[in-house]
Order: structure tokens, then C-alpha cells, then sequence
């Protein structure tokens, strides 16, 4: 098991979690325009508690969005600039992917949509078949109006959980995509717990990262980012 690094400021949640030896430490705060104050501070209270120097660590994965344009920033900057400092590769990770990881790993979920409200009257989403730990894409991350959103193809009848704060607008989503909800958690937020288990998994299957000037966010709506620029 690799010793890695993963923050997270996607959301009005600020997030930083350490892996090691299957062991995870973690901060979680919800702190809406604190996390350029806070995310720092974090990183250092995990590698104290953790036992770990930061040229120890293997990788440091960020959470890469989508999300919030100004946190996926911040995140990114930080990470880009830890990783500089110590010589080591970064780790681009989805944050629906790290919902969806969450929604499997505490509810026990095996086919989840992840969405997040994208503002505009749209939503960031993509959905997962979810065993083991490991993620499967059945819908490929998009960004939509939620009245667009169809339900991936599939063999017979399927109830998929919902989280994420792109079903606070569900009064917005098909009738048919509601009937096959079996659950939805509007207010969970992507975490740093679940980026980190996550880089961890692809670390095993032989993921090494990239260099720390190849740092891209994602944002899927490239407007708002060229507005922002």
C-alpha cells in the first residue's frame, strides 16, 4: 500500500487525508471561502499525525473536479506546489468518482449516480456500478440541465442511490430517473478520504501520477472557466 497525500476543496467542503499502510488520517471541514486558509494547516496536522515527512509520501492526489472553479484552484495550487517542493508526481481525482466510492463504501451502495449542482440550472453528473471498492463508469461525467439526465443502459432493472448536491434538484430530474432511485443524499460532499482511497487503488493497478506542470483541473463546463480567466 502506497504512502500518498489527497486534498480536496471542490466543494464548500475543505478536505485532506493521508494513506498508509491501509491506515487513513483525515480532516474534514465545512468552511465555505475559508479553505485557502485552511487547507495548509490540514496537510500539516495529517503529517504530523500520520508519523510522515512529505518526502515520504509517494504521490499527493487532489481532488480535480468537477466543482466549484475557485476551489478545484486552490486545491490543484497547493498540491502543485507541495509536490514541487518534495519532487513528487500528482494525482488527478475525480470528485463524482470519490461520492460515488463514498456512497459504496458507507451505505454499501452498488449503483450510484453522482451529481453536483453546477449552478445555471445544471448539474454535474456521472454514474458507477460500485463492488469490492472498485468503480465501474456507467455514465461518463457530463454536465446537463437536470431535466436532461437519462438513466445508463442496462440489462434489467437496476436501483441506483443518489448523492450529492446535484439532487437538491430533483423536483428537476425525469420522473422515470425518480422512480429509480432507491435513496438520495443531497447533502454529502466529496472528501478527501475517498480521493485518497481511491489514488491509492490506482497506485496498485500501476497509476504513477504526473508531473506537477501538467496539473489540470476539470471543470466540463468551459465556459464558466473562461469567463473566471
Amino acid at each position: 500500500m502506497p504512502t500518498l497525500l489527497a486534498l480536496d476543496a471542490s466543494s464548500t467542503a475543505c478536505s485532506c487525508a493521508l494513506i498508509r499502510d491501509q491506515l487513513i488520517v483525515q480532516r474534514f471541514e465545512i468552511a465555505p471561502r475559508e479553505h485557502t486558509r485552511l487547507l495548509l494547516p490540514m496537510v500539516d496536522e495529517v503529517l504530523a499525525e500520520a508519523g510522515v515527512s512529505l518526502g515520504q509520501l509517494e504521490a499527493i492526489a487532489y481532488g480535480q473536479g468537477p466543482g466549484s472553479f475557485t476551489g478545484l484552484r486552490i486545491a490543484a495550487g497547493i498540491a502543485q506546489g507541495l509536490a514541487y517542493s518534495a519532487d513528487l508526481p500528482l494525482m488527478g481525482i475525480s470528485t463524482l468518482e470519490a461520492l460515488a466510492l463514498a456512497a459504496h463504501r458507507k451505505w454499501h451502495a452498488r449503483h450510484v449516480i453522482a451529481a453536483l449542482d453546477a449552478r445555471m440550472d445544471e448539474i454535474y453528473v456521472g454514474a458507477y456500478h460500485c463492488l469490492d471498492g472498485v468503480l465501474t463508469v456507467a455514465l461518463e461525467e457530463r454536465v446537463m440541465p437536470p431535466s436532461q439526465l437519462r438513466l445508463p443502459k442496462t440489462d434489467h432493472a437496476i436501483e441506483w442511490l443518489g448523492i450529492g448536491s446535484g439532487w437538491q434538484l430533483l423536483s428537476g430530474i425525469p420522473v422515470d430517473v425518480q422512480a429509480a432511485l432507491a435513496q438520495t443524499l443531497p447533502d454529502e460532499l466529496p472528501a478527501a478520504e475517498d480521493l485518497v482511497r481511491l489514488a491509492a487503488t490506482s497506485w496498485e493497478r500501476g497509476a504513477r501520477g504526473s508531473a506537477p506542470h501538467e496539473v489540470i483541473p476539470v471543470y466540463l463546463r468551459d465556459e464558466v472557466a473562461w469567463r473566471k480567466a
